[in-house]
């Protein structure tokens, strides 16, 4: 027989009551608690100042971005312009080492080879480093006395190129009278006076005995920097790789040996630039037959080391030797003369050898040497270039490597915390 469903209906109906009944206490209890928190929280008083400040004022994304990139371009500005003044407070240091650096890279080949062939290394480089001195002394003692030899020729020749001058200025276009030549000549002699009289002479005096300790201490620093970088130049890299993070190692060492790459090619190229701008203007005054041709070379090979200006400023020295020596038309054939050599290097040598050896753009190397001029006169000038350079065939190396692997980047990110995700989520819904 079958049991009666009207008790077993009557059971259900009796369960489903009590659950709706606890039920609806439990919802009357939390809603009498919601509205006792509500009460408590308006008898409360009422904060001011924080409702402003809980909430941060949203910024436009392209300002936040530009403010973040303003103050760290200002703080790398104000770190650069402190290195500045310190490199420039430190210039009878800083500028010997640079040179030493520079005629390092220009023989460390010879050093190499010699210990190749079995001298040891310090050897080898005080081998070199005495020849140098021998070749550059011999250079200067050849025009120095080239020079000697030939003075009363030419201060002969300037009185007689002064007279010249004067009769041009009574016959020429200004037909100056014999009063008015002696009295320019007068204004100039005074001028003359006045720049060496009374304490003025002792003050340039005084400048010029300590511009002339200056280059001394400096020629020591060269050559005992230039030794030391020939014969410990490893070990000295090493002991400065060591100084810097154990994780930036790797690269701070390939980044070094890049650079100094990059300087021993500029500074190869250099030399062969200053070679072919000093032979041509010296083949030009040797045919024209202006004196002091030696000089003239060595002049302009020194300064062929500044590049675009310092080659056409020696070779101006050259046109006045020829305008003293044999007037005006020799003068302006040696001036062709030596545009049309700078012309050549300019326009064919220089950009094959620097487009090939050093990957630095003709506008580049123009403001390197602005603003080398501008820091440090002509000593920034003489290594603005080459530290361009550098700074170039780093930037190319570093991005060339790329950053790190996906593996070390996913490990670099930090992970958001819950609280700070439900923000984030609570923002985005916003």
């Amino acid at each position: 027989m079958s049991e009666d469903p009207e008790p077993q209906q009557e059971q259900e109906s009796e369960a489903e009551r009590q659950h709706n009944e606890r039920l609806a206490a439990r919802l009357y209890a939390q809603w009498a608690q919601l509205r006792e928190d509500r009460q408590a929280q308006l008898a409360s008083p009422v904060p001011i100042a924080p409702a402003s400040s809980d909430r941060k004022v949203k910024v436009p994304y392209g300002i936040d971005l530009a403010a973040s990139w303003g103050w760290r371009l200002l703080v790398i500005v104000a770190a650069g312009w402190c290195l500045f003044k310190a490199l420039g407070f430190l210039e009878v240091v800083v500028v010997p080492v640079v040179i030493a650096m520079l005629v390092t890279a220009l023989v460390v080949p010879i050093v190499n080879a010699l210990q190749r062939v079995g001298l040891p290394r310090g050897v080898a480089s005080l081998v070199v480093l005495l020849g140098v001195i021998i070749v550059v002394g011999s250079l200067l003692t050849f025009a120095g006395h080239q020079v000697a030899t030939g003075a009363s020729d030419l201060a002969d020749q300037t009185v007689k190129g002064i007279g010249e001058i004067k009769d041009w200025l009574k016959n020429g276009p200004l037909h100056a009278s014999d009063s008015q030549i002696n009295k320019w000549l007068e204004q100039a002699q005074h001028w003359i006076t006045q720049q060496s009289e009374g304490g003025n002479t002792l003050g340039k005096v005084t400048h010029v005995g300590s511009v002339a300790l200056d280059v001394l201490a400096g020629m020591f620093i060269v050559l005992f920097s230039t030794y030391f970088f020939l014969a410990e130049g490893a070990e000295i890299w090493s002991w400065i790789v060591r100084l810097t993070p154990r994780a930036a190692r790797e690269r701070v060492d390939s980044s070094g040996r890049v650079a100094w790459i990059s300087l021993t090619q500029f500074v190869r190229a250099t030399v062969i630039v200053a070679a072919v701008d000093a032979i041509g203007i010296m083949i030009v005054a040797a045919i024209l037959r202006v004196p002091f041709v030696a000089a003239i070379g060595v002049l302009v090979f020194l300064g062929a080391f500044v590049p675009l200006v310092g080659a056409t400023v020696a070779g101006t020295v050259a046109v006045l030797v020829a305008l003293v020596d044999h007037g005006l038309v020799t003068a302006l054939i040696m001036l062709g003369g030596v545009i049309l050599v700078q012309q050549l290097e300019a326009h064919g040598l220089q950009p094959f050898l620097m487009g090939r050896w050093v990957s630095v753009h003709p506008l580049a190397v123009i403001i390197s040497i602005a603003t080398g001029v501008l820091v440090a006169g002509v000593a920034g000038a003489l290594v603005a270039v080459p530290l361009a350079a550098a700074l170039n065939a780093v930037g190319q190396h570093l991005a060339a490597e790329g950053g790190p692997p996906p593996e070390e980047a996913e490990e670099e990110q930090p992970m958001l915390t819950d609280e700070e995700q439900e923000s984030l989520e609570e923002a985005e819904r916003e």
